[in-house]
């Protein structure tokens, strides 16, 4: 797994209140297998993680949102909390962006409550997915098909549902950005 990501670039895109392990733990793996990920955040200078329901550590943001483009990425990481992606639905430069890497067929990996962002960009219709419980009827109202499972994978999509599916999340993710990769 060491390099199988070499130079992919992967955008984390957060504003605050994402729970953290469900950004940590995922761009660990990606940083490990070679990525190189960057957070994008509508937050100036840092990004507030969550732990459940407190507050957990501050990032820097690497990429200011108003200059972000799917062009200059590879692949696109959405990690959830409940605060997080509530924030980034109501960002018409984030769902633009989330549209963007959806269009052009680029690999999307959300987990959580991540999933909820990829609702207004779009991009659920006819994908088969997994979420936390909660956005069951949002995305079946959007046109996915929900299951509960601890990983899914459709086209270039992978979805978990919680911080226990991390190590499926994080396997899967990988070999999915692994096929963009390939095509670089």
């Amino acid at each position: 797994m060491a390099d199988s990501l070499k130079d992919l670039k992967v955008a984390i895109l957060v504003a605050d209140g994402f729970e953290q392990v469900e950004m940590t733990e995922p761009r660990k793996a990606l940083d490990q297998a070679g990525a190189k990920t960057q957070i994008v955040s509508p937050m100036k200078g840092q990004v507030q993680g969550w732990n459940h329901h407190d507050k957990a550590d501050k990032f820097p943001v690497d990429v200011a949102l108003d200059g972000a483009k799917a062009d200059d990425f590879d692949a696109l990481l959405l990690p959830g909390g409940v605060v997080n992606p509530d924030a980034l639905r109501l960002e018409p430069k984030a769902i633009a962006l989330i549209k963007a890497f959806a269009d052009a067929g680029k690999p999307i990996a959300a987990i959580c409550h991540g999933p909820w962002t990829l609702i207004d960009a779009g991009a659920v219709k006819g994908k088969q997915m997994t979420s936390w419980p909660s956005l069951k009827n949002d995305l079946s109202n959007a046109g996915a098909r929900w299951v509960d499972q601890e990983v899914v994978v459709d086209g270039q999509l992978v979805t978990s549902r919680k911080p226990d599916d991390i190590p499926a999340f994080n396997r899967e993710m990988v070999k999915l950005f692994e096929g963009a990769v390939a095509h670089a």
